[in-house]
């Protein structure tokens, strides 16, 4: 299997992940609310459709995706407006949105050359960077969706991509805030569910950030305080960026307050 036919089968599943957590939902319960402030799972779908969309546009119309992008950068509007404009629609229209935009993009992806430039709002990335940013804010906005359900979701083999593409962000994390991006190498040892290890950076390198794969995605999400986490980071430029560390494009992310509870292991 090539990549990007891998990474569209891995985006597959994890979409059918989220879906399970959709599919047996009420109205009523689409409008939970969830760990990020404002959000219920309405929103939360309603984002993930929204920039599906995008996602395709950026592929098969790259000028006037970098034209509707610029103007959502530069203009007052916000990932909470668009959350608050998509509001009008029923869940159930909610829902048909995103089952049609991820179907869309999922037949998009599948036949991209990996090495293919698409613009983001962030840096140009490569088919397969993208198709990985896609996955991985499907992971982290499915686990708003789970945490607002008061559910857990079995952990797989995909958090793979998810840590590949934080480790990747270093320098945006730094970059994002105007912070100089650190010239000292991390080294990060990480061990997927079922105990296989994942590593990325040189070895022997002074910083490092060991752990649970999990965790580690968490943490680079945003979707938990390193402190509630069973990551062990040493030196001063791995301590500096997971305190910022940030895998999603867009301005910075304000990130969870520590719980004061005893670390995940």
């Amino acid at each position: 299997m090539d990549l990007m036919r891998e990474l569209a089968a891995d985006l597959r599943d994890e979409s059918a992940s989220l879906e399970a957590l959709l599919a047996p939902l009420t109205p009523a319960r689409w409008e939970l609310a969830t760990p990020a402030e404002g959000w219920a799972i309405r929103d939360q779908i309603s984002h993930l459709a929204y920039f599906d969309d995008a996602a395709v546009s950026a592929v098969t119309d790259p000028g006037a995706f970098r034209a509707s992008a610029a103007a959502l950068m530069k203009g007052p509007a916000s990932v909470d407006d668009l959350a608050v404009r998509a509001r009008a629609l029923s869940p159930a229209e909610v829902h048909a949105w995103f089952g049609t935009a991820r179907a869309a993009l999922l037949t998009t992806l599948s036949g991209l050359d990996a090495k293919r430039r698409l613009p983001w709002y962030g840096p140009d990335m490569s088919a397969a960077s993208f198709a990985t940013a896609r996955l991985m804010e499907t992971w982290a906005h499915g686990q708003d969706v789970a945490d607002a359900l008061g559910v857990s979701r079995e952990p797989t083999a995909r958090l793979r991509h998810v840590a590949s593409i934080g480790v990747r962000a270093l320098p945006y994390s730094f970059v994002i805030r105007g912070l100089p991006v650190p010239e000292r190498p991390v080294r990060v040892e990480l061990t997927l569910p079922g105990g296989s290890p994942w590593t990325a950076g040189p070895q022997g390198a002074a910083d490092s950030v060991r752990g649970p794969a999990l965790d580690f995605c968490l943490a680079v999400t945003q979707r938990a305080h390193l402190d509630d986490t069973a990551l062990e980071v040493r030196g001063e430029t791995a301590a500096a960026w997971m305190a910022i560390a940030q895998a999603f494009a867009g301005p910075p992310g304000k990130g969870r307050a520590a719980s004061g509870k005893a670390p995940m292991t």
